[in-house]
């Protein structure tokens, strides 16, 4: 009987064991999962759940039931040793193996720890899992004070989070805007005075020094390069990800760009160890280069092309980078990558908070794509995209004007 094995008990991981039972797989799935806890989504924590709009059961993907029901042999609270790609078998904790057919390596990525003075004192939080996101819930209240490293996703995330439970929040941020690198300036612009009329005191172009900590050994706030402090009772570092690609790396797989290299089916140089989620390095078929993003699209859509070619199949992944968020009044959805681009066009009421926003090459071609508070432009900006034709710039901000005419 073949044998499949995932490694990551996350989305990714739940999706993969999914699409093999969908596709009439009747051989054995082997699911690890580093935490205790059946495979989750992620996105809730920094959102419905620090809100207390959801619970865990709301976003857990599978319950053991569906388990049980597919035959999935789900092993939480494992973390695999090493993978000997050439002999085919993972090797576990305990000393034992398990022989694989194929592999598939969604492994995710773990929160970035800082290396300052105070960083490893109580009180000082970080946002990955689940027990990341009760403790940092409880640590929450009405008239707490929370300081945050980081202006990013995560960090505007929990920033909007707990103004809405009545905290006092501070957002210290190394780039002169919140998300710059993300967004570039013209639209960080618009988060940045977004949380400063919900009362965030967002410091940018700042760099901490240190987490300052009381006698009780707790942290109580950070100081700034240049000695100013913030006074906090809770403290977030919000740094960003760092991809888990360990495993990957010591048995012997392709890696570059903080990935795992994977062609647009999502295959490895090992041909029977295939990457997707955070990790996963791709080949883009439509964007012309290799794409990694750590969104939770990716998670969610490419285990079904990776388990459609362990099965014999020539699938691509040709998805467009996609996000979302959620803050205060303000929704978005963004589609597209704009890593490096020439000009920002905004069509709508940029001041309202009700527009679509482009991002375009030097040849007026549209990279991305992001509707503020729309819900009814997605495909019409991934068409855009997927044109690769160049634009009318004044058509494209005109609102009379419909997208899908551009497009053409």
């Amino acid at each position: 009987m073949p044998t499949i094995v995932i490694i990551g008990g996350g989305l990714a991981g739940a999706k993969a064991a999914e699409a093999l039972r969908a596709k009439d797989f009747d051989g054995r799935v082997v699911l690890f999962g580093g935490e205790e806890h059946l495979p989750y989504e992620r996105p809730p924590l920094s959102k419905e759940f620090l809100a207390g709009k959801k619970s865990l059961d709301d976003f857990t993907v599978h319950d053991g039931e569906w388990h049980r029901d597919n035959r999935i042999d789900f092993r939480p609270g494992t973390t695999i040793e090493k993978v000997d790609a050439a002999a085919k078998t993972v090797h576990l904790p305990d000393g034992s193996t398990v022989d694989y057919d194929k592999l598939l390596l969604a492994t995710g990525s773990r929160s970035r720890h800082l290396d300052l003075p105070g960083a490893d004192a109580d009180g000082v939080h970080h946002l990955r899992t689940i027990d990341d996101a009760e403790r940092l819930r409880d640590a929450i209240t009405e008239g707490s004070r929370v300081a945050i490293l980081g202006g990013g996703w995560i960090g505007l995330e929990i920033a909007a989070g707990a103004r809405e439970r009545g905290a006092d929040v501070t957002v210290a941020e190394a780039a002169a805007a919140p998300l710059l690198g993300a967004l570039g300036a013209e639209v960080a612009e618009v988060f940045a005075d977004l949380h400063r009329a919900h009362g965030v005191d967002l410091r940018t172009g700042v760099e901490v020094a240190e987490i300052v900590t009381g006698d009780d050994g707790r942290a109580r706030g950070l100081r700034l390069k240049g000695g100013d402090t913030i006074d906090a009772d809770v403290v977030l570092i919000a740094a960003g990800a760092v991809p888990n690609i360990e495993l990957a790396e010591a048995a012997g797989l392709d890696t570059g760009g903080g990935g795992v290299l994977v062609t647009a089916g999502l295959r490895s140089s090992d041909p029977d160890i295939y990457a997707v989620g955070d990790i996963a390095n791709a080949e883009h078929p439509t964007l012309g280069r290799r794409v990694r993003t750590e969104h939770w699209a990716n998670a969610l859509n490419q285990p079904a092309i990776a388990v459609a070619n362990m099965l014999g199949g020539d699938a691509e992944y040709s998805n467009l980078p996609y996000f979302f968020t959620d803050q205060y009044d303000l929704g978005m959805e963004y589609a597209g990558l704009a890593t490096d681009y020439h000009q920002v066009v905004f069509r709508g009421d940029v001041e309202g908070r009700e527009f679509v926003v482009f991002w375009l090459d030097d040849a007026a071609r549209v990279l991305a794509g992001m509707q503020v508070n729309i819900w009814d432009q997605l495909e019409d900006i991934k068409a855009l995209i997927a044109s690769g034709a160049a634009v009318d710039t004044a058509e494209l901000a005109n609102p009379d004007v419909p997208l899908s005419d551009l497009a053409r």
